[in-house]
Formats: C-alpha cells, sequence, structure tokens
C-alpha cells in the first residue's frame, strides 16, 4: 500500500471530489445522469484534467433550464452554500466578474469514520480557463490533517433540446488516492453525481427556470 498510515488512506477516501463530501454514501445520481467512461476528455480552450491521473471520473446531465440561470448558479460560488449542502464556507478571493485567475477557498466537512474523527477540508480553487457560458477549468489543493489531494475539475455547457446538457470531469493526484485507485474514485463518482444532482435541482426549481 505505499507504507502510508491506514488512518490517512481513509481520511483521504472521504475528501473527494472537493465537493460534496457530506453527502457521500447518500447521494443518487441526477435524473438522466450519464457516464462516459471511453469519451474523448472534456476541455476548456484546449486545456482538460491531468492526463496521468490515476483517479478521475466523468459523468453529465441534461438540467431543463435556461443557460444563462445554470450559469449563475455556477459561477456565483459565493452563494453555493445556499444550494449546496456540503460547501459550509466559501470566501472570493478576487472581485468583479468570474473570469480566468478568479480564485475561491471553500470549506467541505469529512464525516467522522470509525478509525477517523469528524473534520473538514480546505480547497483553494483557481479559474484556470473560461468561455462564458461554455466551459470552465479549475484547479487547486484540498487541504486536510495529513493530507493533500491535488485536483483539476472541468465543466461544459451544452445547449440541446429542452435544456442544456451539462457534463463534468474531475482528477485527483496525491499519494493517498492514489494508494488506493478504485476505493478513492468511488466518493469522486458520488460526489459529482450529488453536484450534478444539487445544480439540477436549484436550476429547475421555479425561482430559477424562468424565461431569458
Amino acid at each position: 500500500m505505499s507504507g502510508i498510515p491506514n488512518t490517512r488512506i481513509r481520511t483521504a477516501l472521504f475528501a473527494v471530489p472537493l465537493v460534496a463530501v457530506a453527502a457521500l454514501g447518500t447521494a443518487a445520481a441526477p435524473a438522466g445522469a450519464t457516464t462516459s467512461p471511453t469519451a474523448r476528455p472534456l476541455t476548456c480552450r484546449g486545456k482538460g484534467v491531468d492526463p496521468h491521473a490515476l483517479v478521475r471520473y466523468r459523468t453529465e446531465t441534461v438540467i431543463h433550464a435556461p443557460l444563462r440561470s445554470i450559469w449563475k448558479l455556477q459561477t456565483d460560488v459565493e452563494r453555493w452554500p445556499y444550494w449546496q449542502d456540503a460547501v459550509t464556507t466559501m470566501k472570493r478571493l478576487d472581485h468583479g466578474p468570474f473570469r480566468a485567475g478568479s480564485a475561491f477557498r471553500w470549506t467541505t466537512p469529512v464525516p467522522p469514520h470509525p478509525t477517523t474523527p469528524a473534520t473538514s477540508l480546505e480547497i483553494t480553487s483557481t479559474v484556470e480557463q473560461l468561455r462564458h457560458h461554455s466551459c470552465i477549468r479549475w484547479t487547486g489543493p484540498a487541504l486536510g490533517e495529513g493530507l493533500r489531494i491535488d485536483g483539476v475539475h472541468v465543466w461544459n455547457f451544452t445547449r440541446v433540446k429542452g435544456g442544456v446538457r451539462v457534463s463534468t470531469e474531475e482528477t485527483h493526484t496525491g499519494a493517498e488516492v492514489e494508494a488506493d485507485v478504485p476505493t478513492a474514485t468511488k466518493p469522486l463518482r458520488q460526489g459529482l453525481e450529488a453536484w450534478l444532482r444539487d445544480l439540477k435541482t436549484a436550476a429547475e426549481s421555479p425561482t430559477h427556470n424562468r424565461p431569458h
């Protein structure tokens, strides 16, 4: 197992996908969600996820709401705690429009485990590429007690009949998650599907699903 203490490995298994950790184990895939394990990696302005990462997952769903509403929910990061239970704190580190170079620091809880107490991860995300109403790519570390995960996360937004197809792909690197790739990939899958579920629920609510 690469010599990493077992408690650190188990902590790491609850540390992904850098969001929605509180919902792990209960999250279901959003209606219409699909996976594309053999599809080409998602990109934004020609840049994608880490091609060498062992821990990776991709999924997508169709959201029946205007693209403008979905985009606003996703890029107004300071309001993530209002529609994502797993985001406990959020601080935008720059000002003005959400753009390449924007950064934000946020925390997400890690639930207790028989061998580890409840704790939290602090994630600092930096937007590397962005195309308005089309795609976002951000990177950044997630830090916890005795743990570091470096993530790359890509989002694509494509208008389709009746709504928008939202596709997301994320990769993780780090000694803890790489010590047991299949086990580390499971919560990444659960978390990304939970994120899409929450985004779909928020965007399709009467408050947001209005013609534009």
